[in-house]
């Protein structure tokens, strides 16, 4: 496992989150957050990609139980946001 692999397992475990299985799987967290944010920093502004990234925690939190499974939830929130990054005029 490498530093982030170990720092996602890390921060999961701290928050109470690690029983969540695949969605704090390193494997799932970092392309699926850093692709999104990725999106985001480029099509929006840099400081907008750790705030999209809060806000989708947030919906993926509010939303879970309510519909598809929790992991696929995430990842369409996560490519909607980023499309929507990329189709954004840079200023």
């Amino acid at each position: 496992m490498g530093a982030l692999a170990d720092w996602i397992t890390e921060v999961a475990r701290e928050l109470g989150v690690d029983e969540l299985g695949e969605l704090v799987d390193p494997e799932v967290v970092e392309p699926l957050v850093l692709d999104m944010t990725r999106d985001v920093a480029h099509g929006v502004a840099r400081p907008a990609a750790p705030i999209t990234a809060y806000l989708l925690g947030l919906a993926v939190g509010r939303a879970a139980g309510s519909g598809p499974g929790e992991r696929e939830l995430a990842e369409g929130f996560a490519e909607r946001l980023a499309a929507r990054a990329r189709e954004k005029p840079r200023p």
